[in-house]
């Protein structure tokens, strides 16, 4: 297979991948997936297994429980019932099942005590959606006063530090959600670094001083100036392929130079509340 055709098979079986990312809380026929890669029913199941690396239904399970989770850790009131009905799962039992035969723990247990360093050893990363570079723009990012909670340690445990920092905005009502911007300060690669280096801010912009508290949220600044910026669009799990995009080819040919501070995130909708494709981030690279 050429590498054209290899293109237009791999496009193919992303849109699939698509469609049942946008359609998880309906049936999926195999005929309707079939039929927009353009392959024959009988061959599909082999194809998108040899394709993705694994089978079809697991493929949406694990979609589904994705999202399940999230909606678990980060809306408590939500009842188990409505979340495992749109998962899919026409009761409580069969998603009590599932949810716990893939990630270790019933669904009570999981909202109760997320396990996020076990959740990312059992879950699949999210990286099958269809993705197109985007436009970066230069802009003026003005000074921004933020509450801050610094996450140190292993990458995996972020969703721990940001479930606490979403208490903390829930508890003091100095930044909600509906009205303040929420960002993320990279400070390091965590491709690059050993788990126990890892550094990540996750932060909120504010109008006051932030008061001392249990939660340990602390006030911060995300300092204004010019900032190359790039909307990414899916899965948080790819972001990294946006960010080096911005580095490794739109950097070395604009002719700019970054300051000194790192990328950041400003999260325009969250996993807990969209759909994963429908999720966007736009980054932030500091310029001279």
């Amino acid at each position: 297979m050429n590498d054209t055709r290899k293109a237009v098979y791999s496009a193919r079986f992303r849109m699939v991948c698509h469609y049942i990312e946008r359609h998880l809380d309906e049936p999926l026929s195999l005929e309707a997936l079939s039929a927009i890669a353009h392959c024959s029913p009988f061959h599909f199941h082999r194809m998108f297994t040899a394709w993705s690396g694994m089978p079809l239904y697991r493929y949406i399970q694990w979609l589904r429980l994705r999202h399940a989770s999230w909606r678990l850790a980060f809306n408590p009131h939500d009842k188990i019932i409505d979340i495992a009905l749109d998962a899919g799962f026409q009761n409580p039992e069969s998603f009590s099942r599932a949810f716990k035969t893939a990630l270790g723990a019933s669904p009570r247990q999981f909202r109760r005590e997320p396990d996020w360093v076990n959740w990312h050893q059992r879950v699949p990363k999210n990286v099958s959606q269809e993705r197109t570079m985007k436009e970066i723009n230069i802009v003026l990012f003005p000074t921004t006063p933020v509450a801050m909670l610094k996450h140190r340690g292993d990458p995996a445990q972020v969703n721990a530090s940001a479930a606490t920092f979403i208490e903390w905005r829930r508890s003091s009502g100095l930044s909600p959600v509906e009205r303040y911007p929420t960002y993320g300060i990279a400070w390091d690669d965590p491709e690059s670094v050993p788990a126990d280096a890892f550094r990540f801010d996750i932060c909120a912009a504010v109008e006051q001083a932030v008061p001392a508290n249990t939660f340990g949220v602390e006030n911060g600044e995300i300092p204004g100036g010019r900032c190359a910026v790039i909307r990414h669009h899916g899965s948080l799990d790819s972001v990294g392929e946006s960010v080096y995009h911005l580095y490794r080819h739109w950097l070395p040919e604009s002719g700019e130079t970054v300051r000194d501070f790192p990328v950041f995130f400003h999260y325009l909708n969250f996993v807990h509340q969209v759909p994963e494709h429908e999720l966007k981030t736009d980054i932030y690279l500091p310029l001279v």
